[in-house]
C-alpha cells in the first residue's frame, strides 16, 4: 500500500500497486475525468506525476500524450500504477465539473490589508467625578491605548453605543474604517468582510476574516434577476418601464444576498452584524441595478454608463444587513458593457503587469475580453448569449449531476460522461461545446456547421438532430441543429472579440503567449474543442491556463488590500475599451467567426489517433 497525495484538490489515500492512479482516485473521491472509462482511449484523464515511482508507460499512453507532456511527466491516470509513495497534480481540465468549483480561486497573493481594522479597548466607567460622554470615553481610549486620533462615529453605532458598552462592561471591540467607527462588539470579535460577485445568471458570495484574509465560507446561487431576462438587455429594458420594476430588479438580487449572508454566517457561527465591510463587482447593468442608478442609457448607443468611478455606499442604503455603520465597496467599470467584474478578472490575474502579449476571457452570457500588449490593455464586450448555461438547448441544462459534460466520437462509437456519474437528463455547456467540437472532427458537421449526412444524423419533426443517449420510454438526448447554431452564435461573438483586439494591436494569433480563461465556462470547458470549432485562436495548450471565478478572486483581493483597491482603479483608468459593432466590416468578420474550421485543431487530433 503507497500512500498517494492528489493536489491541487488535497485529498491523500493509499493505494496497492496493482490498482490504477485513477481508481485510488475514484476510491477517495477524486473525480478525474474519464470517458471511455479505464481503456486508455479517450486520453481525458491525464495526469502529472511530481514525485514518486509509477509503473512504465503503456502503449495507450505513448498513443494519447505528447512527446512534451511525456518529458513533463504527465500520465494517463487509468494506465498508471503506483510503485512508491506518489504526489500527483491533477490538472483542471482533467477534474470533473464539481471538483473544479471546488479548487477555483483559493490563491489570493495579497497581504491583508484591510480598510477596516478592528481594535480592543477598555473604557473607564464615568463617574461623578469624571462624567465622560460615551463617545469621547471611546475615543480617548483608542487614542490612549492604541494612538489613535479622534474621528466620527457612524450614527447607527452611535444610537447603539450607550447600552452595547454597558452590557459589555466597558471592554470593547471597535471596527474602525478611516477615521469613522463602523461597528461596536465584544472583545477579540472576528471582524468579517463580504466579498460577491453578482453575474448575470449567477452570484457568488465569499465570508472573509478581514484580519487574516482567509476565506471562511462560500456559495453560490442563481441570481433572482433572471425571471426578468436572461441577459442585461432584458433587464435594462424591464426597469425601464417602471420605477416599481427597478426597485423590484435591486431588491430581488438584496434579499437573496440577505439570505445567502445569514447562510454563511451560520455555517462558521457568526452573527451577519460581524461583517463590517463588502465588496461587491458585476457588470455595468447589474451594478446600476443594485445602486439604483438610471440604466436606460446603458441600452442605446452610445451604451455609456452614469458612473464610471469607485463607490463607497453604507450598506443599510442598499437594504444589505450587515454591521450598523458597514460599507459596500463597489469597483469601479470601464465601459456600458464592461464593467467591475471585467476590473476584478484583470486585478486578480495581475494582467497590468504582463509585459509579454496576454489575453483575458471572462465567459459568461456577456463575455469580456482584455488584450494586454506591451503593456497597452485593451477590452472589448461580446453577446455571447446562455448558450454555454445550456438555455435555448433542447436538453440543454446548467452544471449538475446527471449533465453530460464531456462526449468523445471515434466514427459512430459515441462515449459520454456525466456530472457525478449519474444517469444521464440532459448536456450542460461544456458536453455541448465537446459534442459539437467532436461531430466537426468526425465530419458530422461540415465547416458552416450544417449537419451532414451521416450515419449518426437523423431526421425528426423537420430538423436533423444526433441521439446522444437513449431512453426507454423517454425522449431520447439530442444534439440538433438548431442547437449547433445556438452554440455557433455564441463562438462567433467570442471569436470576433479576440480578434477585434489582436487586429487593433496589428499583431497576429500566434503572438499572443497566455490566454487567461476566467469565469465557471471557462473552468470547465475543454480547450482542444473549443479551438476545434474556431472559438479559440489555434495555439498550444499550455499557453491556456484556467483561472475560476477570477472576478470573485478580485473582489476578495480588494476586500482585504487598500492597495488592490487602488490598483483597480487604475486599471479601469488605463483600460481602452473598443465598441464591437462599430470595427471596420462588422458584418463580414461577424460570418467569418461562424465558421466551424480549425486546421491546426484537427491536425493536432490526427496526431493523437494516428
Amino acid at each position: 500500500m503507497f500512500n498517494i497525495d492528489f493536489e491541487p484538490v488535497g485529498r491523500r489515500g493509499q493505494c496497492p500497486s496493482e490498482k490504477s492512479i485513477l481508481e485510488c482516485a475514484h476510491e477517495q473521491n477524486v473525480d478525474i475525468v474519464s470517458i471511455c472509462g479505464g481503456f486508455g482511449v479517450c486520453g481525458q484523464c491525464k495526469i502529472q506525476v511530481v514525485s514518486g515511482e509509477v509503473s512504465e508507460l503503456t502503449e495507450q499512453e505513448i498513443a494519447q500524450l505528447t512527446e512534451q507532456e511525456i518529458k513533463q511527466n504527465y500520465r494517463l491516470a487509468c494506465q498508471c500504477h503506483p510503485k512508491s509513495n506518489v504526489k500527483i497534480y491533477i490538472p483542471s481540465e482533467s477534474l470533473t465539473a464539481p471538483q473544479r468549483t471546488q479548487i477555483e480561486g483559493l490563491e489570493l497573493n495579497v497581504e491583508p490589508d484591510p480598510l477596516v481594522k478592528g481594535f480592543d479597548v477598555r473604557m473607564d466607567p464615568p463617574s461623578l467625578e469624571i462624567p465622560e460622554p460615551d463617545d469621547r470615553n471611546i475615543w480617548n481610549a483608542l487614542e490612549e491605548q492604541h494612538s489613535i486620533p479622534r474621528g466620527i462615529i457612524d450614527l447607527d453605532v452611535q444610537r447603539a453605543l450607550s447600552v452595547n458598552v454597558r452590557d459589555l462592561n466597558w471592554n470593547v471591540s471597535v471596527a474602525l474604517r478611516g477615521e469613522e467607527i463602523v461597528a461596536v462588539g465584544a472583545p477579540s470579535t472576528r471582524w468579517l468582510g463580504l466579498a460577491v460577485d453578482v453575474g448575470t445568471t449567477k452570484i457568488a458570495a465569499y465570508l472573509m476574516d478581514l484580519e487574516s484574509g482567509e476565506t471562511l465560507a462560500k456559495q453560490g446561487i442563481m441570481n433572482p434577476q433572471i425571471s426578468y431576462g436572461e441577459d442585461v438587455v432584458a433587464r435594462i429594458f424591464a426597469a425601464g418601464k417602471s420605477p416599481e420594476n427597478a426597485a423590484k430588479l435591486q431588491n430581488l438580487v438584496v434579499d437573496a444576498l440577505n439570505e445567502t449572508v445569514q447562510s454563511l454566517c451560520s455555517q462558521i457561527g457568526a452573527d451577519t452584524s460581524d461583517i463590517v465591510d463588502a465588496v461587491v463587482v458585476g457588470n455595468t447593468a447589474i451594478h446600476h441595478l443594485l445602486l439604483r442608478l438610471p440604466v436606460q442609457q446603458l441600452g442605446v448607443s452610445p451604451y455609456v454608463p452614469a458612473v464610471q468611478s469607485a463607490l463607497d455606499v453604507k450598506a443599510r442604503d442598499l437594504g444589505l444587513k450587515i454591521a450598523a455603520g458597514g460599507y459596500v465597496h463597489f469597483l469601479p467599470n470601464i465601459a456600458g458593457y464592461v464593467g467591475a467584474d471585467h476590473v476584478a478578472v484583470l486585478l486578480a490575474t495581475d494582467l497590468a503587469e504582463a509585459q509579454d502579449a496576454v489575453l483575458a476571457i471572462d465567459i459568461g452570457t456577456n463575455t469580456e475580453i482584455c488584450l494586454n500588449y506591451k503593456g497597452r490593455m485593451t477590452s472589448v464586450s461580446c453577446a455571447s448569449g446562455p448558450a454555454f448555461e445550456g438555455a435555448h438547448i433542447k436538453f440543454g441544462m446548467r452544471a449538475a449531476p446527471g449533465a453530460i459534460e464531456h462526449m468523445r466520437l471515434s466514427g459512430t462509437k459515441l462515449d459520454i460522461q456525466t456530472i457525478g456519474g449519474e444517469p444521464p437528463v440532459g448536456i450542460c455547456g461544456s458536453g455541448l461545446l465537446d459534442a459539437v467540437a467532436q461531430f466537426r472532427l468526425n465530419d458530422v458537421l461540415d465547416a458552416t456547421g450544417r449537419m451532414v449526412e451521416h450515419p449518426l444524423v437523423r431526421n425528426h419533426s423537420g430538423m436533423r438532430e444526433v441521439v446522444l443517449v437513449d431512453r426507454p420510454g423517454r425522449d431520447p438526448i439530442t444534439i440538433s441543429q438548431k442547437d449547433v447554431r445556438e452554440l455557433q452564435l455564441a463562438k462567433a461573438a467570442i471569436r470576433l472579440g479576440i480578434r477585434a483586439l489582436v487586429e487593433s494591436e496589428e499583431i497576429a494569433d500566434d503572438a499572443i503567449e497566455r490566454v487567461l480563461l476566467a469565469g465557471a465556462f471557462g473552468t470547465f470547458i475543454d480547450v482542444e474543442s473549443a479551438m476545434t470549432i474556431g472559438m479559440f485562436p489555434s495555439l498550444p495548450r499550455e499557453r491556456f491556463v484556467q483561472v475560476g471565478n477570477a472576478a470573485g478572486t478580485g473582489a476578495r483581493q480588494a476586500l482585504i488590500s487598500r492597495t488592490r483597491r487602488l490598483e483597480a482603479q487604475q486599471i479601469a483608468v488605463r483600460d481602452r475599451y473598443i465598441e464591437l459593432a462599430g470595427i471596420p466590416d462588422f458584418n463580414r468578420k461577424f460570418a467569418d467567426a461562424n465558421s466551424m474550421s480549425s486546421s491546426a485543431a484537427r491536425s493536432r487530433q490526427y496526431e493523437k489517433t494516428h
